[in-house]
């Protein structure tokens, strides 16, 4: 092996991993700032579970602005949110399928679609654009929800499950804005 190709494959070896080393710390330094989460639903048989990162509202105007209404919102920061059953649902008398699911939300001023995709995604935003990725002919099931404002104000999204009645609420929390999407065990 001339000296030039041994130079030439030590320099892109070199790149490589400066390059996997800078990845791991643009990573680590993303969720330092918007901090994974997994919520989780056991009733004994039905399992739902949901994983996310929750940025945080630090002064900013959240709906409208920072997540633009009308466009696909991949639900938290960094990767993509997903969400996990391990029984058939009905999500607001909607039948989904057990499976796991690209979780993405479109946020507008009166409701939200909630969107089920079962496509997965490798980050939750496009590096150039900065959209969502998802790809429509994958939706498994769109639902749309009512927005409820909140009297006090969400610091950090949160993703939450309550009990209400028969239903399984998942709780969307940020900024004044909450939304309840309901849940039923298919039969």
């Amino acid at each position: 092996m001339n000296k030039s190709l041994k130079w030439i494959i030590i320099g892109v070896a070199t790149v490589l991993v400066l390059g996997y080393i800078g990845l791991q710390v643009m990573q680590y330094q993303t969720k330092k700032l918007s901090p994974e989460d997994t919520v989780v639903y056991d009733n004994g048989h039905l399992n739902l579970e949901i994983f996310y990162n929750r940025p945080y509202k630090k002064g900013r105007t959240i709906f409208g602005d920072l997540v633009p209404y009308n466009e696909t919102w991949r639900t938290g920061a960094n990767e993509q949110t997903t969400f996990t059953t391990n029984k058939n649902i009905l999500v607001d008398g909607s039948l989904l399928e057990a499976g796991e699911y690209s979780l993405f939300t479109v946020p507008k001023e009166e409701s939200w679609e909630i969107v089920f995709n079962n496509r997965a995604y490798s980050w939750g935003a496009d590096w150039q654009t900065g959209k969502a990725p998802r790809i429509e002919k994958f939706d498994e099931l769109v639902v749309e929800v009512p927005v409820n404002k909140n009297f006090k104000v969400t610091e950090q999204f949160t993703i939450d499950f309550k009990e209400s009645e028969n239903l399984i609420l998942v709780l969307f929390s940020w900024d004044d804005v909450v939304v309840s999407l309901p849940i039923t065990s298919a039969k």
